[in-house]
Order: structure tokens, then sequence, then C-alpha cells
């Protein structure tokens, strides 16, 4: 299994240069394909009133229909410049810019997107809605930190539960595992359900040599909240990339990765592939 095609997730608006540069140097290393993809929902989403004057709909539309083709050419100036190849997908559209992009999903293995910002209404006409993404794409989602313009893998940090999210999220993950030094597959536990939980992860780091990532399976103790604890040993350890579970129910907009809450996943300070 590789990733042969990689789908980024352009905002409209703001300088994706950090967010291009991951994925030109993924897509070097994995010899992938790139598809830039970009969505904006239009003006008439953003008010209740029953009439908006016809020039600024249309002042809108042009706004986003130059925006559209800016970050087109961020893309395609970055990519260019490091010999990959890329395509373009976008719309305008007045429904969800998650439904959009998870059913573009389907010519790609894997996305890569900034994390969400809570912000305002406007915001999120330009922005994704990161877990409605992770929910619908069927594809695992790379979450790339804005202050992030490269992705080392010198260290790599599965996130491990007894769940099909996590089983699923191994699996996806394994293209970029293969190219991590080193893997950790961790378990937070509590006392009782620590002997369980090390022969979870001994069998998960006994599955990844199988399929050659040499993985050192590790059952830490729970003291506090999971998100901290998780984050601290990935802070400790240095990891470049965490792999984790999604879970939720998109209509409640209720996040659980363990005890992981949402500001753990929508602002990480670290790569973090979700899978669902």
């Amino acid at each position: 299994m590789s990733f042969k095609t990689l789908m980024v997730h352009l905002e409209l608006g703001r300088a994706n240069d950090r967010l291009l540069a991951v994925a030109g140097d993924l897509a070097l290393r994995l010899k992938a394909h790139v598809i830039g993809i970009a969505a904006c929902q239009p003006i008439q989403l953003m008010y209740n009133e029953t009439y908006i004057a016809g020039d600024i709909v249309e002042q809108d539309r042009k706004q986003i229909e130059k925006q559209l083709k800016d970050a087109e050419q961020q893309m395609r100036t970055a990519l260019e410049a490091v010999g990959v190849k890329s395509e373009w997908r976008s719309t305008i559209t007045p429904g969800s810019l998650a439904d959009f992009m998870a059913m573009q999903a389907r010519a790609a293995d894997i996305i890569l997107t900034g994390p969400s910002i809570r912000g305002s209404t406007f915001d999120h006409t330009r922005q994704v809605n990161v877990a409605d993404l992770a929910m619908e794409a069927g594809r695992p989602v790379l979450i790339v930190p804005h202050g992030r313009d490269h992705l080392d893998l010198n260290r790599a940090l599965v996130a491990w539960k007894s769940t099909r999210e996590c089983r699923r999220a191994v699996t996806d993950a394994l293209p970029l595992l293969k190219l991590a030094h080193e893997v950790s597959v961790v378990e937070i536990a509590e006392d009782e359900d620590a002997p369980n939980a090390r022969e979870e992860v001994a069998d998960v780091a006994a599955w990844l040599a199988r399929h050659g990532v040499i993985a050192k399976p590790q059952v830490a103790p729970a003291i506090g909240p999971d998100a901290e604890r998780l984050y601290d040993l990935a802070r400790e350890r240095q990891v470049d990339l965490i792999v984790a579970g999604a879970y939720g129910h998109r209509r409640m907009r209720e996040w659980i990765f363990g005890g992981v809450t949402a500001d753990f996943l929508m602002t990480p300070d670290r790569c973090v592939m979700l899978s669902h």
C-alpha cells in the first residue's frame, strides 16, 4: 500500500505556502500526484434577509472566483518548482465544504489540510470543518499546523485504543509510518487495564513489523486527561506525527478520542493523521 494521490485543501484569502511545501515534499518522497482543492460558500448563506442587492452578490462571486484562481496559482507555482505533477478542483457551493471535499476524496489516498479555526461565520464560508471532513471522507486526513512547512517523520506516535477507528488509522498510516525512523505504539491506561493494554500494543507492534515498520510498544499510566498525557509524551519524544482514530457524531459536533478534546484535534502543534 502506498499513497499515490495526495489531495491538499487550500484556504481562500490566505497564503498556503507552508502547507504546499509539506504536500510537495511528501509527494516527492512517495512519488505521488497532487490534487489541489478549494471551495467557498457564497454570500447568501451569511444572512437571513430575504433580499440581497444583486450587485453585492455579483461582487461576492467575483471575489470568490479571484480567490479560487489565486489559490490555484499558489499551488501550481509551488508544486511546479519542485517537479510535482498536479491538478486542480474547486467550486462555489451553497452546501457544506466538507461534503464537496468528501465527494472529491474518491480520487485521493489522503487529504492534507490545516486545522479548523474558530472564528466568524464569514470564516466558515471559506474554511472546511475538519471534524466533518474526517467523518465523511472515507480517507485519512492529515492536519498540518499553520506554522509547519515540513514533515520530517523522524518520530511517529500511534495513539492506540482498542477500537475500529484506531485499527483503521494504523492501516491507513502505513505509507507514512514506513517513512518514519522511529515509531511508538502507545496506549494510555489505568493500572487495572495495563496488562491487557500491553498485550494489545505488542500485537500492533508485531503487525507493523510484518509490514516493515519497527515499532516500540508502550503502555503509559493515565495521569490526568488523556489529551494532556498524550501531548506530553509527544513533546518529550519530539514526535513529528501523531496517528489517531477519529470518533464523533457529526450532528452533535461531539468529538472524542479517548479523552482527547476538540481543542487537541483542531489546534495541534504537530501533524496529526486522523481516520474514521
